[in-house]
């Protein structure tokens, strides 16, 4: 086998899953569409049922329209969330899902859910090592530097931890989305209501793979950084 499979057989995973978040990203977009042709049977756009959710939760939050397709956001520093063209003022069981879902993220800033604090408090680290760590890596092999090499693997440590956190804050968004749909009688039948788990379901997988990303790429800088200590 070529010698740079020995050297760094770690690549291998990362592009491996590099692949497979282009296919997550794909099922989203697949069954988002998919699910785009049911219209629920409340006949409600989903701009109007995230009113009602927030007016339900004692939010002053602000719905905004936002330009593309599978944009939408919650903005805690404006206090808007922002609902994309595809689901602003469609009906569709899948619109419903996604406004549920961000609806859910204005309830968790609401209640202090500790999660997305921890998230927010991540946001620069991870930003940090994002820009910086590979590179410190390198540097820290050029110069034999094990310490600079080694601090760069663990500054990506940050990204690392960001990833995972949000895990369960993305989690917990979608099943209060869910609950407030179902509680609030906006989606009628199970069928219904199985759609919109599996778009969000679907959503879910980009945020596992992307941890899943983090975790591979943080132990291979973390490898090349051993390495140059034995060098």
């Amino acid at each position: 086998m070529p010698y740079f499979y020995y050297y760094d057989p770690m690549l291998w995973a990362v592009l491996v899953l590099a692949i497979v978040g282009l296919i997550a990203s794909g099922r989203v977009q697949s069954t988002f569409r998919k699910y785009s042709q049911m219209p629920a049977r409340t006949g409600l756009r989903a701009c109007d049922v995230a009113q009602r959710m927030l007016f339900d939760g004692g939010s002053d939050a602000q719905l905004t329209r936002v330009s593309g397709t599978l944009t939408d956001h919650f903005n805690p520093k404006t206090n808007t969330v922002g609902l994309s063209e595809a689901v602003f003022d469609q009906s569709s069981v899948a619109a419903l899902a996604v406004a549920a879902h961000e609806i859910g993220h204005v309830m968790q800033y609401q209640e202090g859910y500790a999660p997305i604090r921890m998230r927010n408090a991540l946001v620069p680290v991870a930003n940090i090592g994002s820009t910086l760590s590979p590179y410190l890596v390198l540097l820290g092999v050029l110069m034999g530097s094990y310490e600079l090499a080694l601090f760069g693997a663990l500054l990506f440590g940050g990204i690392l931890l960001f990833q995972l956190i949000t895990l369960p804050v993305e989690f917990n968004a979608s099943r209060r989305g869910i609950a407030m749909l179902s509680e609030g009688g906006y989606l009628a039948g199970n069928e219904e209501e199985r759609a919109a788990k599996a778009v969000l379901r679907a959503a879910a997988m980009t945020y596992v793979v992307a941890a899943l990303s983090a975790f591979v790429s943080f132990l291979r800088l973390f490898l090349i950084a051993r390495r140059s200590r034995r060098n």
